[in-house]
């Protein structure tokens, strides 16, 4: 199991990237230690695997375009395949434990039946961005057991890809059938969430300099309006209000990661001079970035 402390993205993309996630084995098991980020969440992103997942430890929020989520220690639950998502731990020490695999991992070739009857209706389901669990519910805790359990085959265990095969198949068939309801209502449209990508791309690629409303908008192709209400439908802030966020998060990782001047920083995140960044910086993470950098190293 590999143990993450932090998040990569695909150059020029907010998709994630998903080191030693090979074609011919698209599996990854991750430990996530969500404290030990140098932000303070884990920002917008989406990847086209799905993502199971059990809380370990602590308690963890999820934001979707369609919801909000708290999962306490012992819960868990899926996020579909390229559904944006943020994640932010509401307790020290939380830990996740993440299953990530294509769909084909399970489904085999595209086109065949088990893939036209089990794992279509529930990627493609405007409806189905996120599964959540939760102990409290029988049919949900079984689920949660076998998700955990998953956990505990060893690579170095004869027929160890059949036998996670097998667990993973046994999930996603408790999760249809937990969701089959969901899955035969009319889909949602997806435009807006692929606007909204195409814009936090342009985020992305430009939060060093200086970056309008009106630029976001052409970069989703659509009009500033428009940019204000896919911004408010999908991450629930408006694109000034990302922008921010997103410089901020770059700040923090900078602080951490490079010993560059505070003048340095603020520059190259896009956040003007030193004293604005101070005063940005203080409002949101609530401390200079001199005192989040020392705590942070100690």
């Amino acid at each position: 199991m590999k143990i993450v402390r932090g998040i990569d993205f695909i150059e020029g993309s907010r998709e994630e990237e998903l080191p030693n996630f090979e074609s011919n084995f698209p599996y990854l098991a991750s430990r996530v230690e969500l404290n030990q980020y140098a932000e303070d969440s884990i920002p917008w992103h989406w990847h086209k695997s799905v993502e199971v997942f059990y809380v370990e430890q602590g308690n963890l929020e999820y934001r979707t375009p369609n919801g909000h989520y708290i999962f306490p220690h012992g819960s868990g639950g899926m996020v579909n395949s390229n559904v944006l998502h943020t994640t932010k731990p509401q307790e020290d020490n939380t830990v996740q434990l993440i299953h990530i695999f294509d769909p084909s991992f399970i489904g085999g070739e595209t086109g065949n039946i088990i893939v036209k009857k089990y794992i279509m209706p529930i990627i493609t389901s405007g409806e189905l961005d996120m599964i959540p669990l939760y102990s409290n519910n029988l049919e949900q805790k079984e689920i949660l057991d076998l998700i955990r359990n998953a956990f505990n085959l060893s690579e170095k265990e004869f027929g160890y890809e059949l036998k996670l095969r097998e667990r993973l198949t046994e999930i996603w068939l408790s999760l249809f059938k937990m969701s089959f309801s969901v899955i035969e209502k009319k889909k949602t449209n997806t435009r807006a969430n692929d606007r909204i990508k195409l814009m936090m791309v342009y985020v992305y690629e430009n939060y060093a300099d200086k970056i309008t409303v009106s630029d976001l908008a052409k970069a989703g192709y659509i009009s500033e309006r428009d940019c204000f209400r896919v911004f408010q439908e999908c991450l629930h802030m408006t694109p000034l209000e990302y922008i921010t966020n997103y410089r901020l998060q770059k700040a923090c990782y900078m602080l951490v990661h490079t010993r560059d001047t505070i003048s340095v920083i603020s520059q190259e995140c896009g956040l003007g001079s030193s004293s604005f960044f101070g005063k940005t910086f203080r409002e949101h993470i609530g401390m200079s970035p001199t005192e989040y950098r020392k705590k942070m190293a100690e």
